[in-house]
This record gives structure tokens, sequence and C-alpha cells, in this order.
């Protein structure tokens, strides 16, 4: 059981209560400020949360606080965040991949200035947030299992499934091209849940490239269809509606295996 902060080690899962009992700070929010600890833990959650955080290989652009409306660089604890490197006070980072699991990374600092970008809030306006580019201290930090990032997305996946059709184009329009990638057991690229979501309305259960139907229902009775990008995210890629198509499983795995001239040329007339 850990008590005290320099017991806690990276690739800790802890629960909400033995976090805030650790740093002695407040049971909510993704900032939370302890003066008793001197202290900033700040949580990446990437199951509930209304931000656009994602990591660069070893960078994390992490938005800052305030949910409504453009935030401000000297609003509560952005500007704690952002004075980290002369304020004296240590920063902690927990990310959230499963509810009420709190995945403890370690102590980071800033790598760059933060600066201004658009983002949309939780009921789809656009506003500016502050971002903050974040690295880890200690570079032996294990890596995180491809699994969580995995498990987070699918449950995504299950919320954007409960929306209406223009509340899933709204997001997806919104939503950053820019989603970077993390290094896990595997090299993960991060996808949109509301671009991959909206492809599949598009679809109508028809495969876009073959266009026959999807060859059987998921356990949710929902037609069975994969989101490719037309041009490989890998290979530059935006993860953007215009990019971003549904294929059955064996056309999917024909385009990742050939990359037919083609077809990627039939594929760029399917997007909305």
């Amino acid at each position: 059981m850990v008590h005290r902060i320099e017991e806690l080690q990276s690739g800790r899962i802890l629960d909400n209560k033995t976090l805030c009992e650790i740093f002695s700070c407040s049971t909510q929010g993704g900032m939370r400020r302890s003066l008793k600890t001197n202290t900033l833990v700040i949580v990446s959650n990437h199951v509930k949360s209304i931000y656009d955080d994602r990591w660069d290989d070893d960078v994390l652009y992490y938005t800052g606080m305030g949910t409504k409306g453009d935030q401000s660089i000297d609003f509560a604890q952005n500007k704690t965040l952002a004075e980290s490197d002369k304020n004296g006070v240590s920063v902690h980072l927990f990310e959230v991949f499963d509810d009420k699991e709190y995945f403890y990374r370690g102590i980071v600092e800033l790598s760059d200035s933060p600066y201004f970008e658009s983002q949309p809030d939780g009921i789809g306006i656009l506003r500016d947030v502050c971002v903050f580019p974040l690295r880890l201290k200690n570079n032996n930090a294990p890596i995180v299992d491809s699994k969580y990032a995995s498990k987070a997305f699918a449950k995504q996946s299950r919320k954007a499934k409960r929306l209406t059709d223009k509340e899933v184009c709204d997001r997806a329009r919104n939503a950053s091209t820019r989603t970077g990638s993390r290094n896990t057991v595997t090299k993960q690229y991060n996808r949109n849940p509301w671009v991959a979501e909206h492809a599949k309305r598009v679809a109508q259960g028809v495969c876009q490239l073959c266009q026959n139907p999807a060859p059987f229902k998921d356990k949710y009775g929902e037609p069975f269809l994969e989101t490719h990008h037309i041009k490989w995210m890998a290979k530059g890629g935006k993860d953007s509606i215009e990019n971003t198509i549904a294929l059955c499983p064996n056309c999917h795995r024909r385009l990742h295996i050939l990359n037919d001239h083609s077809d990627i040329q039939l594929l760029t007339t399917k997007h909305p």
C-alpha cells in the first residue's frame, strides 16, 4: 500500500480515494493543486474528458483548465502549470484509460512554451484552449500497454453511437486532425471516435470499396465495418472526415496488403 508520494512508482494504478490521500488534493477535476504537498496533479482522462489531450511520441500536449468559452493562461491552475518551471511546484501526471483507474506516469515538466489552439467544448462549439507541451522527467518510465489505449477508444466509440447523426457530424468536423501518436508496446496512432463513427454512418452498412453489405453484425447489432484512412496516418494522412472511410474486413486487409492505386482512386470519391 502506497502512503507517500516518494513511494509512488510509475505504472502504479490507483483509485481516486488513494490518489487524493497521497497528494492531499481535491477529489475532482483534471488539475488538482495541493498546497500541503506543493504539487499539481494533472489527469489526462481518455474516457470521459472533453479535452483533446494527445501524445506525439514522448511529448503530451495537455489541454488546460476551463470547460466553457475561451481559456486563459492566467486562470487558476493553468497559471500554476505555465509557471511550473520556476514556481517550485512538482507536477504529477495520471492517465485514465478505464473508469475509476488512475494510471501514474510520473513527474512531468514543460518541454516547450504553452500555446493556444482551437478545440470544441462539451457541446461541439469551437473555442481557444491552452495547450501545454509536457515531457516525463523520468526517461525510464514504463511504456503503456496498447490494451489501455484500445480500451479507452472502445469506450469512446460506444459513447459516439449514442449521439445523433448531427452531433456526430459536428464533432467529427470540429475534431483536431493532429492526433499524434504514442509509444505503446507496439506504436499506435490515436484515432478520433467521432470521425470513425461518422464514416460508418455515411456507409450505412455497406463497404465503400466492394459495395457489398457488411459480412455480419457485431454484438451490439451494428453492421460490422472497419474504418480506414485513405492516406495512412503513418505516411502523413489526417484523421479527418475526408480521409476516413468504412470497409468490410476483407477490403480493409486488401488495402493494407496491396494499397493498390486504383482502389485508392476509387475511395477518394467516397468521402462525404
